[in-house]
C-alpha cells in the first residue's frame, strides 16, 4: 500500500459520516476502504463480547455507518442482520441503553433496505418491549405500527398478519404489564387505521377484558366503548385554546395596517392554519362506530363472562362502570338475555348514588323488547318508589320519569297500565321539570300503546294509531312491502291532472284572440284538493291500502323522491286526524324515519331536566337596572361642590403626557443631602412664621 493510500484511509477511520457519503455515490471506488472498516467491525465485536453491558464508542459509530451504506454491499453484509438480532436476543436486559437504541435504529434502518424480513424484526421487537427503557418502547410502538401499515397498504400479507397476530395473543398472557399493554395499544391502532380491522383483531383484543392488570382491563373496555368523554373535553379545550382569538378578517385587517415584516407574515399564516384547521374539525361530523361489538364471536359468553367478573371484582367504582357500561351496551345490541344483570342494577338506583344518572342510562341501554315483561316491570316500580315520589325534589322526579321512558322506548310491554296512569297525573305537577318529562311519557304512549292511557290522555286519534299493531312479548311485526308506498300512484295522478291543466291553459291563451270575452273554466288540482278532506277510512279500505301497497313494492323500483315522498306521507299520519270533521291541513317537515329503538339512548336524554334558572341574563340585569334608581350616579374619586370650578395644578398633572412631568417625578424623588434638608426646613419655618402674623 502506498503512503498515500494509507493516509486516505487513516483520513476516513477518523471520518466515518465523510467515507459514508463517497461510498453512497461510487460504492465501486471505496470497496476497499469498506471491507477495512467491515474488517475493523469483527475486532469491535469480539471485544464487546467480552463486555456487553459496557457502552463502546466506537463500536456504535461502526454500527450507524455499516446501516447506513449495507444497501451497497449486500452479498458483503448478508450475515450483519442476524449479528445485531443475536446481540439484542442474548443481551437485551444487560445493554447500554444508547447501544441498544442504536442496534435498534440500525434495525429498522435494515428492513426499510429490505435487507431483513418483517417477521424477524417485529418478533424481536415485540420481546424488547420487556426492557424498562420508556423511550425505546416508544420507538418501537410507532415503528410497529408504521411498519404494519406499510406492508398491507397495497393488498394485506395474511401470512404475515395472522403470524404476528397469534404472537399478539401470547403477549397478552404474560406477566409484564408494560409489554401487554404496549401489545394491546398496537393492535388497538392498527384496528383503528383500518390495517388489522378483522375478527381474529377484536376477539384478541377481547381476552384483554378478562385481565388480571387493570390499566390493560380497562384500556380493553375503552376501545369497544369508543372514546372517552373527559378524552373528548380535553382534546376540544386545547383546540380552544389554540384557536387565534380573532377571525380571518381581523387578523388580515391588522396585517394590512402594520408594518410589513416576514416575522409579522409568518405569524399571520400560522394563525389562518390554525383557523382552517379549527373549521375542518368543526365539519366532520362526528361517528360512532359500534363494529367492533358486532365481530366478537359469541357476545352471549362473553357478557355473561364479564357479568361474573362484575359480581367478583374489588377494582374501583370507575372500572366497575365501564363493566356495566360494556355489558349494557352489548345486551342492546345484540338483544341478549342476560336476567342477573336487572337485579343487579336494582341496588345501585337510589338518589344518592355515585353517578347514578348513568346507571339509569346503562339500564336503557341493556333494555329491548325480548327482555321478559315482568324483569323490566320490577325495574321501573324501583325508579318510580325511589325517585318519583313528593319526597324527593323535582330534579330527580324527573330524571326518574326520563329515565322511565327511555327504558319504554326499547321494551314497551314493561310498563303496566295502573303504574303509566299514576305517572301520568305529573303531567299537571307545579314544577315545569316534572311536568315536562310526564307529558313526554304521554307522547310516547300515544305512538306505542295509547290502550295504557286514560281516554282523555290518549289525544285526538291519527292514521298512525288506527294502522298500530300492539304486539305480544316475541312477536314480531316483520312487513313484505314498504308502508306507504300506496301513495305513489296518488302522485302520479295529481301531475298528470297538474300537467292536463297546463295544456288547457295554453290551449285558452292561444285563443284568446279569437275568443267574446267570456271566461273560460280551468281545472286545477288544488282547488280539489283544499275542498277535499279525508274520511273516515273502513277495515276494508284498510286492507285495500294494504293490497296496493304490496303490489307497487313488488312491481317497481323506487327513486329518492318516491322515498320522500313516502316518508312525508308516514309522518303525516301521525298529526293528521283519522276522522272527517276534524281533518285540518298541517304544515309537514321531513324528519328521519330512523327507528329509536335501534339507537343506543344518551346521558341528555335521563339528565334533560326543563328547569328555567333563577337568573337568566336579562333578569339579572333588569334587578341591576332595578336597584340603581333614585341613587347618585357613581363616579371615582371625591367630587367637586361646584362643578364649574377650576381644577388644581396637581390635577391637571395627571391628565399631561408622563414625557411632559417625568423630569418633575425623578427631580422629586432625588435623595437630598442633609444641608437641603436644613435649608427647606428653614424656609419653610419662615414662611410658616410670616403666615402666622398676617
Amino acid at each position: 500500500m502506498s503512503s498515500k493510500s494509507a493516509a486516505k484511509s487513516i483520513h476516513f477511520a477518523a471520518d466515518l459520516p465523510q467515507l459514508q457519503n463517497h461510498i453512497k455515490r461510487d460504492p465501486i471506488s471505496y470497496k476497499e476502504e469498506f471491507l477495512k472498516q467491515w474488517q475493523y467491525f469483527h475486532n469491535l465485536m469480539q471485544t464487546f463480547q467480552l463486555q456487553p453491558a459496557k457502552y463502546n464508542e466506537k463500536l456504535d459509530e461502526m454500527i450507524t455507518f455499516l446501516s447506513h451504506v449495507s444497501h451497497c454491499y449486500k452479498e458483503e453484509v448478508v450475515d450483519m442482520p442476524g449479528q445485531f438480532c443475536d446481540i439484542l436476543k442474548n443481551h437485551s436486559t444487560v445493554l447500554d441503553r444508547t447501544m441498544r437504541m442504536t442496534l435498534v435504529k440500525a434495525l429498522i434502518m435494515l428492513r426499510n433496505k429490505e435487507l431483513i424480513t418483517a417477521t424477524e424484526v417485529l418478533q424481536l421487537f415485540f420481546k424488547l418491549l420487556r426492557c424498562e427503557d420508556k423511550l425505546l418502547r416508544k420507538t418501537i410502538y410507532q415503528y410497529v405500527v408504521a411498519d404494519i401499515k406499510n406492508v398491507n397498504s397495497k393488498h394485506k400479507n395474511a401470512k404475515l398478519n395472522s403470524a404476528l397476530q397469534s404472537y399478539m395473543f401470547s403477549m397478552l398472557q404474560e406477566n409484564s404489564a408494560v409489554t401487554v399493554k404496549t401489545a394491546l395499544d398496537i393492535m388497538i391502532e392498527l384496528y383503528r387505521r383500518n390495517v388489522w380491522k378483522d375478527a381474529k383483531t377484536v376477539n384478541v383484543i377481547a381476552t384483554a377484558c378478562f385481565s388480571k392488570i387493570t390499566k390493560v382491563m380497562v384500556a380493553a373496555m375503552k376501545f369497544f366503548l369508543g372514546k372517552d368523554e373527559l378524552e373528548e373535553k380535553e382534546e376540544s379545550d386545547s383546540d380552544e385554546d389554540n384557536l387565534p382569538k380573532k377571525s380571518v378578517k381581523e387578523l388580515a385587517l391588522g396585517h394590512r395596517v402594520g408594518k410589513k415584516t416576514k416575522k409579522r407574515k409568518k405569524k399571520l399564516d400560522r394563525a389562518l392554519q390554525a383557523i382552517e384547521k379549527h373549521k375542518k374539525k368543526k365539519s366532520v361530523p362526528e361517528a360512532f362506530n359500534y363494529s367492533a361489538m358486532h365481530l366478537i364471536f359469541d357476545p352471549q359468553e362473553f357478557s355473561e363472562k364479564l357479568f361474573r367478573q362484575l359480581e367478583k371484582t374489588t377494582e374501583r367504582f370507575e372500572v366497575k362502570l365501564l363493566m356495566v357500561d360494556l355489558i349494557s351496551r352489548l345486551i342492546g345490541l345484540h338483544k341478549l338475555i342476560l336476567l342477573n344483570f336487572y337485579p343487579f342494577m336494582k341496588r345501585f338506583i337510589q338518589p344518592h348514588q355515585r353517578e347514578v344518572t348513568r346507571l339509569l342510562l346503562y339500564l336503557a341501554q341493556g333494555s329491548h323488547e325480548l327482555v321478559p315483561p315482568d324483569t323490566m316491570e320490577e325495574v321501573l316500580m324501583t325508579i318510580a318508589n325511589n325517585f318519583i315520589a313528593e319526597r324527593n325534589s323535582s330534579e330527580v322526579m324527573a330524571v326518574g320519569l326520563n329515565a322511565v321512558r327511555e327504558i319504554c322506548l326499547r321494551c314497551p310491554l314493561a310498563m303496566s297500565e295502573d303504574l303509566l296512569r299514576d305517572l301520568v297525573q305529573y303531567k299537571l305537577h307545579r314544577d315545569k321539570a316534572v311536568m315536562m318529562a310526564a307529558r313526554s311519557l304521554v307522547q310516547l304512549f300515544r305512538k306505542t300503546n295509547p290502550e295504557l292511557l286514560h281516554r282523555k290522555d290518549r289525544g285526538r286519534p291519527t292514521e298512525a294509531q288506527k294502522e298500530l299493531q300492539v304486539m305480544n312479548y316475541g312477536a314480531q311485526d316483520a312487513k313484505s312491502y314498504v308502508p306507504g308506498a300506496e301513495i305513489i300512484p296518488e302522485r302520479e295522478e295529481k301531475q298528470m291532472e297538474i300537467s292536463k291543466g297546463q295544456e288547457e291553459w295554453e290551449s285558452c291563451s292561444e285563443e284568446e284572440d279569437g275568443s267574446d270575452g267570456e271566461w273560460v273554466d280551468v281545472y286545477h288540482s288544488s282547488d280539489e284538493e283544499q275542498q277535499k278532506t279525508e274520511e273516515q277510512e273502513t277495515p276494508a279500505e284498510v286492507e285495500e291500502k294494504t293490497k296496493l301497497a304490496e303490489e307497487i313494492s313488488a312491481s317497481r323500483i323506487m327513486t329518492d323522491e318516491d322515498f320522500k315522498l313516502i316518508q312525508a306521507r308516514q309522518v303525516s299520519k301521525e298529526i293528521t286526524s283519522a276522522s272527517a270533521a276534524r281533518a285540518r291541513k298541517r304544515k309537514i317537515q321531513e324528519t328521519s324515519g330512523a327507528d329509536n329503538n335501534s339507537d343506543l339512548p344518551k346521558l341528555g336524554d335521563i339528565e334533560m331536566v326543563h328547569k328555567r334558572k333563577a337568573h337568566d341574563r336579562d333578569s339579572r340585569l333588569a334587578t341591576v337596572m332595578a336597584g340603581r334608581e333614585g341613587r347618585e350616579k357613581f363616579a371615582h374619586g371625591p367630587q367637586k361642590m361646584n362643578p364649574f370650578a377650576s381644577t388644581t395644578n396637581k390635577e391637571k398633572t395627571k391628565k399631561k403626557a408622563f414625557t411632559m412631568v417625568k423630569h418633575k417625578i425623578r427631580r422629586r424623588k432625588m435623595k437630598r443631602s442633609f444641608k437641603d434638608k436644613q435649608i427647606s426646613l428653614r424656609n419653610s419655618l419662615l414662611k410658616r412664621s410670616k403666615n402666622a402674623r398676617k
